[in-house]
Order: C-alpha cells, then structure tokens, then sequence
C-alpha cells in the first residue's frame, strides 16, 4: 500500500488551508500554485502563491521543498535521519524607487518571526523597459526544517503569514504613493 511522504502530507494540508483562506474565508486570492518534481536532483517543490483581498501591493508565495536524502532516508526508512522539508516566504512587489525602507522591513519580519528566519531582500530591474520600476523580493528561510509533527502549527503559521502580509503591505502602499 502507498504511503505518502511526509512532503506530501504537509503540501496537502497547506494546500486545503489555503484554499480555505481563498474560497470559504475570502481573505485572499490564490494566484499561481506549482508542484514540480526536479528528475535531475529528485527533488520536490511545492509553491503557492497569493495575495491579500484588501492589499494588492503585494503578492506573496510559500515554498515548501524536499531533497532526495529526505524522502530516501523517509522511503528506505534509513536510521539515523530526520527527514523532513524546508520552507520559505517569499513576498513580491513592483516599486518605483530603489529607497525601500529595507531596515524597516527587516525589523517587521524580525518581529513576528523572531529568529526563526533569515532575510534576504533583493531589488531587481529590467534596464530600458518603460516605466522605469523594480521588482523588490522578500525571501524569509525558516531554519527548522518541519515534518508531521508541526501539522497542527500550519493554521498558526497561516495566521502569522498573514499578519506579515498586512503589515508589509502598509509599507508597500507608503513607498507607493
């Protein structure tokens, strides 16, 4: 009989969840979702993304990723292994300034996530495309890796995602204006 894999548990659950935010709650809107499988590292990707109802400033995505080591070492039930998957947040928005309060941005995410992540912000530009504007990335990479035991934390980490949504959003409308 098929068991299915940690990776898969877990892009079920979130997934369900936020279709829940999307169609039951109204709270946002899914845009794009993604389920690859890389034949080159056999590794798996699942990706959705959404945004806010009330702030189109801003898009967001959560990444969640497994390697070949873990779902071998989950399969073959190798002893010594942990296996389970990453995850990541990432928050997208067009700008039409390289002054993004940055720090601000940081001191936001620090404060909902604590240290549970690391930041990375990026500011990008097709040069000679008119307008003139930026696409500014957020990327937050948790350092615990989740298996099934954080199942029921998805519902809180949602609440937490969202919260993050708002409050980049407001900065986003405030760079915007």
């Amino acid at each position: 009989m098929y068991d299915p894999t940690i990776f898969e548990n877990i892009k079920v659950a979130l997934e369900n969840r936020m279709y829940d935010l999307d169609t039951i709650e109204k709270r946002i809107i899914i845009t794009n979702r993604t389920d690859q499988m890389d034949f080159a590292i056999l590794s798996r990707r699942f990706g959705i993304e959404f945004m806010l109802l009330d702030t189109l400033a801003l898009r967001a995505e959560i990444v969640l990723c497994t390697s070949l080591q873990d779902l071998a070492g989950e399969i073959l039930e190798m002893k010594g292994g942990e296996p389970g998957c990453s995850l990541t947040l990432r928050f997208f928005s067009q700008v039409q300034t390289e002054a993004v309060p940055y720090k601000e941005i940081g001191q936001v995410l620090y404060a909902i996530w604590e240290e549970e992540i690391d930041v990375t912000q990026t500011l990008s530009s097709v040069l000679g495309e008119e307008p003139f504007e930026f696409t500014y990335t957020i990327e937050a990479d948790f350092h615990t890796r989740i298996n099934e035991d954080h199942m029921q934390e998805i519902g809180n980490f949602l609440v937490h995602v969202l919260r993050t949504m708002e409050a980049l959003g407001r900065i986003m409308e405030g760079i915007q204006e």
